[in-house]
């Protein structure tokens, strides 16, 4: 007999399709399983992070194109101390512009906008070593200003990283050339040693052999005169 009473006839009906077993199985259309995805950065650190949006300038064509919007972002590898310039776009993370930043890369303001700036590299996004120019035009005058003055602090410190690498090899052929140097003189004068050792043993050795023949003349007079 049904209940009068709402709440207790709902516990009812819910006890009841609890109970309800209609054997209906539902199996996934596509199963989906988890794929590790690299980006190529996991070795390197962030120094900096701005959003951008990216144009190429295209030589034949003599106009500029643009390259996407997305994130720029100077990465420093954490072994080698090198740092590059990588732009993914913001929608299908396709690389843009990729290339290392050395001390010959000059940057200047852009046709007078102070919230662009341009600039020569050998780029490597399109999987070839490629001389472009880039202009990169930001959201705010602030962001263009810590972009240009942190690309300029990374392009010196790595001309001063190489020069420093250079003395250094160089001081280290140096201290190679002495120590081979003092090698040679050490072997020289050794070689030299036995070669005295033996003109002195040859010289003391005729002394020896003189001596007696010497001996032995004197002896004969004497043994003359006394038959």
């Amino acid at each position: 007999m049904a209940s009068n009473d709402p709440e207790r006839r709902d516990e009812e009906e819910a006890a009841a399709g609890e109970d309800e077993d209609t054997g209906a199985q539902i199996a996934p259309i596509v199963r989906l399983e988890e794929v590790a995805v690299t980006t190529g950065e996991e070795e390197e650190d962030v120094l900096l992070d701005l959003k951008a949006k990216l144009y190429r300038f295209d030589k034949e064509g003599k106009q500029w194109k643009e390259r996407g919007v997305g994130t720029v972002k100077l990465l420093k590898h954490k072994e080698s101390g090198k740092v590059r310039l990588v732009m993914r776009q913001a929608k299908t993370l396709k690389i843009c512009a990729n290339h290392l930043v050395v001390p010959s890369i000059t940057m200047q303001e852009h046709a007078g906008n102070d919230k662009s700036c341009v600039w020569h590299a050998s780029d490597f996004s399109d999987g070839e070593l490629k001389d472009e120019m880039f202009c990169i035009r930001f959201g705010s005058v602030e962001n263009c200003k810590n972009f240009r003055e942190m690309f300029e602090e990374v392009a010196q410190s790595q001309g001063k990283k190489e020069e420093n690498k250079d003395a250094t090899s160089a001081a280290v052929l140096l201290e190679n050339l002495s120590v081979t140097e003092s090698k040679s003189k050490d072997e020289k004068s050794s070689e030299e040693t036995p070669v005295a050792t033996k003109e002195e043993e040859k010289k003391e050795a005729e002394c020896v052999e003189t001596k007696p023949a010497a001996e032995k003349k004197d002896e004969e007079p004497s043994s003359g005169a006394q038959s």
